[in-house]
């Protein structure tokens, strides 16, 4: 049921007089509120101005430390001695590269002389041999027992030639006397004759018995390293059988091809300079091949190698050259030190002339690159000092300074008190760096 209106003034008035007291206080509420943003908004911008402000001064703290920094640096730098060679007058060689394989002078296969059993094998692998030691031994019995038979038989016959002789010698006598016919002293010397062709069958048998067992004893025919042992002791060999690899090594040669454009420029009696096993040794060219190889188009060069100490081995890889020419006072310059031009090709030394670099454009001569140095036919001096090897970025006008050398302290201290203001630059970045004087 609805309720009924309100009629009565005095509550009606005092109903409005609580509205408007009630309207009054949010009034005053929303202009507190009001004025409390505004001033909140007013302290943001002053932080927000003053962290502009901060930001400003950063940020120009950093131009100025950057404007330091970025001022042009002393163009210099600074060097090892080992950075660092010098032209001289030295011996150059100019030759033709070789490489190839080094292998024993000769390699000698040892076998059986006759068929028969081994008693005793008295060397093993890489056993170094004298020419006529021992090797091994044959059962030789019935050899001695051969041997002796044709001694008897050879004995025989030197008593069988000095009867028929005695006998022809006085049938010559009584002939002349007359006492025997003719008849009897043909037969004398017939008999004489067949006395010494006894004993040559019988010199002859025991030459072969002899060899016969002089083949049971198996000796070195040089000297030289076993690289082989192929039998055993007790093992029956056949005739012909090899029983050993005996190598000689006092020299090896090196077998290597030459380009059939320079085998006119090798010859026998040059000499050779190579490398093997991680050593250098000195050879000769032996022999030279008279013809070039049809599918290689080249030929092959003989070069012998004394190895009297037994140093290399056969079968070691070799490279090296044959020395064609010698140059005993040459101007030389390392290669290390010799850079070429990008733009035309030409070769070029960084020099260093009163601690500054200088280009020097060069012409070079014979080149050994296994030395690692070059002949110098124009453009620098004996006693020039020049740049070698990768040290970074270089150019005409630096100034250098190489370390361990007289002229250290001449640019050092002005190198490090470059690096110092730098330092100090960066370290006052809130401040606005001088510019940098050139």
């Amino acid at each position: 049921m609805p309720e009924a209106p309100i009629t009565d003034p005095l509550v009606i008035n005092r109903t409005l007089v609580a509205i408007a007291i009630l309207a009054g206080a949010v009034a005053c509420k929303s202009d507190a509120n009001q004025a409390n943003a505004a001033s909140t908004g007013s302290n943001v911008s002053r932080d927000s101005s003053n962290g502009d402000r901060g930001q400003g001064q950063g940020q120009g703290g950093r131009r100025g430390g950057g404007a330091g920094r970025g001022g042009r640096p002393a163009s210099a730098i600074t060097l090892a001695a080992s950075d660092v060679g010098v032209v001289k007058h030295d011996v150059i060689e100019s030759g033709i590269p070789i490489t190839g394989d080094l292998r024993p002078i000769e390699t000698i296969g040892v076998r059986a002389r006759i068929e028969g059993d081994l008693v005793d094998v008295l060397v093993r692998e890489g056993q170094r041999v004298t020419a006529g030691q021992l090797l091994a031994r044959f059962e030789s019995s019935e050899q001695e027992t051969g041997q002796a038979s044709a001694e008897a038989d050879v004995a025989s016959a030197k008593s069988d030639q000095a009867t028929a002789q005695w006998n022809l010698d006085q049938s010559r006598d009584l002939f002349k006397a007359g006492a025997i016919a003719e008849r009897d002293l043909k037969v004398a010397e017939q008999t004489l004759e067949s006395a010494k062709a006894k004993l040559a069958a019988a010199n002859a048998r025991l030459k072969s018995t002899s060899n016969m067992q002089r083949d049971t004893r198996v000796v070195a025919p040089s000297t030289g390293i076993i690289e082989k042992r192929l039998v055993q002791t007790g093992e029956r060999v056949t005739r012909g059988q090899q029983l050993f690899s005996l190598v000689r090594n006092e020299a090896l040669e090196l077998t290597a091809s030459v380009p059939a454009k320079q085998a006119s420029a090798v010859l026998a009696g040059q000499a050779v300079h190579f490398a093997a096993d991680g050593k250098d040794f000195d050879g000769r060219v032996a022999r030279v091949s008279p013809t070039i190889d049809p599918t290689t188009r080249a030929i092959t060069v003989y070069v012998q190698v004394p190895n009297r100490d037994g140093a290399l081995k056969g079968g070691t890889f070799a490279t090296g050259r044959v020395v064609q020419k010698t140059i005993p006072n040459a101007l030389i310059v390392p290669m290390p030190a010799v850079r070429q031009s990008q733009e035309n090709g030409t070769t070029f030394v960084y020099r260093i002339a009163d601690r500054v670099i200088d280009v020097a454009s060069v012409t070079l001569g014979v080149i050994d690159e296994r030395a690692g140095k070059a002949e110098v036919l124009s453009g620098l001096t004996d006693g020039d000092r020049v740049i070698i090897g990768n040290v970074g970025t270089l150019g005409r006008g630096m100034q250098v300074t190489v370390l361990g050398s007289e002229d250290q302290g001449g640019f050092g201290g002005g190198r490090r008190s470059g690096r110092g203001g730098g330092r100090g630059g960066r370290g006052r970045g809130g401040q606005q760096s001088a510019p940098a004087t050139k």
